[in-house]
């Protein structure tokens, strides 16, 4: 499966973005997916994951109540979709297929000040 993530750019603290993730070759739904995100000299990091039916989620401490990650599998696409972002939002994300190990390209969201 290829991944492509798309969506990302400059954003004013508090403000939206939501990311997309669109699969080609294979099926999106064969796939438990997640979001990570990699900072400026820091580690990559991960942000959220949801089940193949999207029947469960999970989020990182830092992102809970703020990013909702949803998926459409009929359009072989993942969502990520950030609310009331903050300057230590501003990273690449990346999505990936966890079972798999498959990365997509990355998209960057910086959040200013």
């Amino acid at each position: 499966v290829q991944l492509q993530a798309s969506g990302g750019g400059l954003v004013q603290a508090g403000g939206s973005v939501r990311l997309s993730c669109t699969a080609s070759g294979n099926s999106l739904r064969n796939y438990i997916m997640g979001w990570f995100r990699q900072a400026p000299g820091r580690e990559r990091e991960s942000v959220a994951a949801i089940w193949r039916t999207g029947s469960s989620t999970e989020y990182r401490d830092s992102v809970k109540g703020r990013f909702t990650i949803s998926r459409d599998n009929a359009k072989n696409t993942l969502y990520l979709q950030m609310n009331s972002l903050k300057p230590e939002d501003t990273a690449v994300y990346y999505c990936k297929s966890l079972t798999n190990n498959y990365w997509g390209q990355g998209t960057l969201v910086t959040v200013s000040s």
